[in-house]
């Protein structure tokens, strides 16, 4: 396993549509093992491949129950919404204030080329989202309203910490 680079926000890669993953190879899960250990050293959520310069349908995240493979994903359903902010391992330091759904229903395969489903709400929602939105060639301030002040980051993380 090796630490990936994380492209950021200028990258030309970060802004292209990803291809669908046709071989699920030793290839595939050298980068499946290299993403999972640059997300953990990275301290995000998700990580997509072309984040590390791949231009595939592959992404990963950790929603506080250990990593979960997603290659081709698609979104099946969203319901409701939530608001909160939300960052970017490609726009380190940023945050923004976004809308998501606050429900998630998507399938995708897994390294071995399987299909499964994978359901989840608030932040595993707002995560398939966003790292599905960078498989499409999307970065979420695209669709964020409002860039949150140094001041606003703080409170909002001192209050996570104390609800946990």
């Amino acid at each position: 396993m090796a630490l990936r680079k994380i492209l950021t926000f200028e990258d030309r890669a970060l802004h292209k549509v990803c291809r669908p993953v046709t071989q699920f190879d030793e290839k595939l899960h050298t980068l499946l093992d290299d993403m999972a250990e640059t997300l953990i050293d990275a301290n995000g959520a998700g990580l997509a491949a072309p984040q590390v310069g791949i231009l595939r349908r592959v992404f990963i995240m950790d929603t506080g129950d250990g990593i979960v493979e997603l290659i081709n994903p698609e979104i099946l359903e969203m319901k409701g919404e939530q608001d909160g902010m939300e960052g970017c391992l490609s726009l380190p330091g940023d945050f923004w204030m976004v809308k998501r759904p606050n429900y998630v229903k998507a399938k995708a395969q897994d390294r071995y080329g399987n299909w499964f489903e994978i359901e989840g709400e608030e932040l595993m929602a707002r995560c398939i989202c966003h790292e599905t939105d960078h498989l499409n060639g999307h970065v979420y301030t695209e669709i964020a309203y409002r860039k949150l002040t140094d001041e606003e980051i703080e409170e909002m993380m001192e209050a996570r910490q104390e609800e946990e």
